[in-house]
């Protein structure tokens, strides 16, 4: 959802891990170039977690399991792809699951170790909020 008037864009997003590596999954949209936690637009009357559940299965054809994602925290960041918005991310942690491939908007996926660098691109929210509230919550 988009709030004009405030300058905001919420968000649910979720920190998928490698099975392997430990490393986070990040998404790219096409015709944007910044790396972000994969997620989207609640639509109106979705809650959030249902949200998450629903964009990725459409983004990257996997399905979530709601019992088992748990709320990592709600963080507001400066937009990635948005120009003087602010977005606000409710975002969710699950246990890995397989990620193969991008699907609809998303062009691209790429795996980011959590003690990454802060770098152009990579968002905002992913880079200032999120890494650091997975750092001290241990996960």
């Amino acid at each position: 959802m988009i709030d004009h008037t405030a300058k905001r864009i919420h968000v649910s997003a979720v920190v998928l891990r490698h099975a392997e590596t430990g490393r986070i999954l990040a998404v790219r949209k096409r015709g944007t170039s910044v790396f972000m936690q994969p997620g989207g637009k609640p639509d109106p009357g979705e809650s959030a977690v249902d949200a998450a559940i629903r964009e990725i299965r459409e983004e990257l054809l996997v399905e979530l399991d709601p019992a088992r994602m748990r709320l990592l925290g709600v963080f507001d960041a400066p937009a990635a792809n948005e120009g003087g918005y602010t977005v606000r991310g409710t975002v969710f942690t699950h246990p890995p699951v397989d990620v193969s491939e991008p699907a609809a908007e998303i062009e691209e996926i790429r795996w980011v170790d959590d003690q990454a660098a802060p770098a152009p691109d990579l968002a905002p929210l992913m880079m200032q909020r999120i890494l650091p509230a997975l750092r001290a919550a241990g996960v």
